[in-house]
């Protein structure tokens, strides 16, 4: 837990520029602008905006935030330095970071020089200008100034002296911040403290004549400046190698939200601010906010839509998940046993899961979690572990399909309300000659308050009619079925090596606008397990309406 005395640590988030280079990862403006301001409200100091002039959506942003800015958070504007040959001052791409408005510009230069001679195709001494020459322009803009070292570590470890020159230009111009980049993400732990010592200790020698540094220019407006550190992933030692540079006397910690970035992503801040929070004592966000961090995880995947890594450190839906009996026994007792922190801290919760490795403790703490008391000395809790552990060996899963296993306690304890009961089911697919078709007719029996109701509806596919025709003819008995959807089906062959006589396992999650829960079901047929998800779905959500009208009839 941070103190008034624990170390500062600027958080930088490059979500929104370095992020968005992830393969298969693409944002509209107007996600731009959500993201931004959740981390706004997550407490994050500085966001970096993307590259203005670099595309048109870019230049949308940054004027749109001008307009309506950030409450906390500094926005920042990425560029590279000034082109080789040419000036500052006539430079198209600088103009568009002035136009940007933000008082924070990051600039990037190159720290390799492989990178200066074979990418820039330009002399050594070219590159310092560059640095120079684009720095003192910002700088004579009004501008403050991160100066992010390119491929410095790669850069240091072939040639030191070149890369600390590099340095001490950006610092003479101006540069508030040498942020040192890890961009190929190949440098392990131990090489980054190392060369993180030596910049701290380098820069800290400026001044005394030991780097023959001229004199700082705006050094009456600017200190000297800080250290921070920018990892990427590839070696999977991005949050590793951040949290080394951290110890060695890096000041400044640049991120993105979930990891994302290119190839192999870039220094995960879900993991980042709670290690270095938590666990090193450094102050990164408040503790209110650190509680927001799993919402703000998920919030970001969905914008961006991806799948959330259900099995993320502090953030995943399954980090403090239990499956095993043993396991949960002991949680039960004492949640220090299992788990390194308390999930509450950084926004998320503990659950039990339920499977065929479930022992009796699964189950009560399952139950319990869903307000339903189990004796484990009576018959019916060992009925439902018993069943479960069937269920699961004919190829059933209940860890993702707990509203199945809801309803399976429930028929055990022998308390299951009959909403409807199904008769029975039939679906015909639309064939045209040389044409290509999605659209089915399916037609359902279904018995409500005694009365046989037979009802048809076409769907986009078999599974979509099934449904259509079920909500059809239930919805005069039952008319908050008109809230619920069918959010998510996925199928699984379970034992591919039958062929089309293979087992199929259907999951289907629906949902009502305020609540999501998932049901399976299974069979070699697989219409016939999607009927049966689909219809337990529909089951579950009339559950959850009728015990919310009785918590409300209850309270009033």
């Amino acid at each position: 837990m941070t103190t008034n005395s624990s170390p500062q640590l600027w958080l930088y988030d490059t979500t929104l520029r370095d992020g968005t280079q992830r393969e298969g990862l693409s944002v509209s403006i107007e996600d731009k602008l959500r993201i931004a301001r959740r981390l706004d409200q997550l407490g994050i100091p500085f966001i970096e905006g993307g590259w203005p002039g670099a595309n048109p959506k870019d230049v949308q942003f940054f004027w749109q935030l001008q307009e309506d800015p950030l409450k906390l958070a500094e926005i920042v504007a990425f560029c590279s330095t000034r082109r080789p040959n040419s000036t500052a001052a006539t430079e198209p791409m600088l103009q568009d970071i002035l136009a940007a408005g933000t008082r924070w510009v990051t600039i990037f230069g190159k720290s390799w020089d492989l990178h200066v001679t074979t990418g820039l195709k330009t002399t050594l001494e070219e590159n310092l200008a560059m640095i120079r020459d684009t720095i003192e322009y910002l700088r004579s803009q009004g501008r403050r100034i991160i100066y992010d070292a390119e491929h410095w570590f790669d850069g240091y470890k072939h040639n030191r002296d070149y890369a600390l020159q590099t340095l001490e230009v950006a610092i003479a111009s101006g540069a508030e911040w040498l942020v040192l980049c890890d961009t190929n993400g190949g440098t392990l732990p131990h090489e980054i403290s190392q060369i993180v010592q030596d910049v701290v200790r380098v820069t800290g020698e400026l001044g005394t004549g030991d780097w023959g540094l001229g004199t700082r220019k705006d050094s009456s407006q600017c200190p000297m400046p800080q250290i921070g550190i920018h990892t990427h992933n590839d070696s999977e030692m991005a949050v590793a190698n951040a949290i080394a540079a951290v110890m060695a006397g890096a000041k400044m910690v640049q991120g993105t939200i979930n990891g994302y970035g290119e190839r192999c992503g870039n220094a995960n801040l879900c993991s980042l601010i709670p290690n270095l929070q938590l666990k090193a004592g450094y102050s990164c966000i408040t503790e209110d906010q650190l509680t927001q961090l799993t919402e703000a995880s998920r919030f970001v995947s969905e914008v961006v839509n991806l799948a959330p890594d259900e099995h993320a450190p502090f953030v995943g839906r399954s980090a403090f998940a239990h499956k095993g009996g043993i396991h949960v026994s002991a949680v039960e007792r004492n949640p220090l046993t299992y788990e390194h922190i308390q999930p509450e801290q950084v926004g998320n919760r503990r659950r039990i899961v339920i499977s065929e490795q479930s022992g009796l403790s699964n189950v009560l703490a399952k139950a319990r979690s869903f307000g339903i008391e189990l004796d484990q000395q009576k018959a019916e809790a060992r009925e439902i572990l018993q069943r479960l552990k069937d269920l699961e060996s004919e190829g059933f899963q209940f860890e993702a399909a707990e509203a199945s296993f809801v309803l399976l306690m429930h028929e055990a304890l022998g308390d299951r309300q009959k909403f409807f009961e199904v008769k029975g089911f039939q679906v015909h697919c639309d064939l045209i000659e040389g044409k290509e078709t999605s659209n089915a007719l399916a037609t359902v029996k279904v018995a409500v308050e005694g009365k046989n109701i037979l009802e048809a509806a076409e769907g986009n596919g078999p599974v979509a009619a099934l449904d259509a025709a079920l909500r059809k003819a239930l919805v005069n008995f039952y008319p908050q079925i008109a809230t619920f959807d069918l959010t998510d089906y996925k199928v699984r062959i379970l034992d591919g090596h039958t062929g089309t006589a293979a087992k199929t396992r259907v999951l289907v999650e629906s949902g009502n606008g305020r609540q999501r829960w998932t049901t399976v079901g299974v069979s070699n047929n697989i219409l016939a397990a999607s009927y049966q998800a689909v219809v337990e779905g529909l089951e579950y959500g009339l559950l959850l309406h009728s015990q919310a009208l009785a918590a409300l009839k209850a309270s009033s």
